[in-house]
């Protein structure tokens, strides 16, 4: 069974930030806490069996790719190419927070983690409202590639005593802070065309993306 740590995600000791940050640049998976529901992750890094691990742990098909947890709006452009404006309206009103962009994936982005699509790879970006993953991304130096914490097809996880027995045994770490602020999943927005597509609604509405990208 993982090392379970108790932990204020708006304010992680560093200590702590170092331990989860030294577990996933050796290959580690953990669960950790985000402003929307829990979730799993490992470093977005080529050739990372912790990437492999976390399909194995959710009992998900491998042709579908994680989402990443990226630092600041910035990253937009770094992991992606052709941002249309109107993405960096909504990153710069809606991050940190429950948004998820889908844009084009730059060369930046490692083939492995991309989804391949008619008009090329693509990758989903999210900067939570979580201080401890911004941290452990920071700290790291690259994105944490993740999805939410539970077996596929099961309810997402909303607090840290709601992470299935098996995740637990599973993984290397996890980070308990309690119940998770918003404790819906995030808002996925597709960026790859000239307006926003919602692919799928969660903690913010339709009509505030569509509102927020004006």
């Amino acid at each position: 069974m993982a090392s379970v740590i108790a932990v204020d995600q708006g304010n992680p000791p560093q200590g702590v930030v170092d331990r989860v940050a030294s577990v996933l640049a050796s290959g580690g998976v953990v669960v950790l806490p985000t402003d929307s529901v829990y979730g799993i992750a490992c470093a977005a890094l080529p050739g990372n069996p912790g990437h492999a691990r976390i399909f194995d742990v959710k009992r998900r098909e491998r042709s579908q790719t994680l989402p990443w947890f990226v630092a600041d709006e910035g990253d937009l452009d770094r992991y992606g190419r052709e941002v249309p404006a109107w993405a960096h309206r909504l990153a710069r009103r809606l991050w940190p927070g429950a948004l998820t962009i889908v844009v084009r994936a730059s060369d930046a982005v490692p083939p492995e983690y991309a989804q391949d699509g008619e008009g090329g790879a693509t990758i989903a970006l999210r900067v939570p409202d979580s201080e401890l993953c911004r941290r452990v991304v920071r700290s790291l130096g690259v994105p944490l590639a993740q999805t939410s914490a539970n077996t596929h097809g099961a309810p997402s996880a909303t607090s840290g005593a709601a992470v299935e027995e098996g995740i637990v045994d599973a993984v290397d770490l996890v980070l308990d802070a309690g119940p998770a602020p918003v404790g819906v999943a995030s808002t996925i927005v597709d960026a790859t065309g000239p307006a926003p597509q919602v692919l799928r609604e969660g903690a913010v509405s339709a009509a505030d993306v569509a509102r927020l990208a004006r």
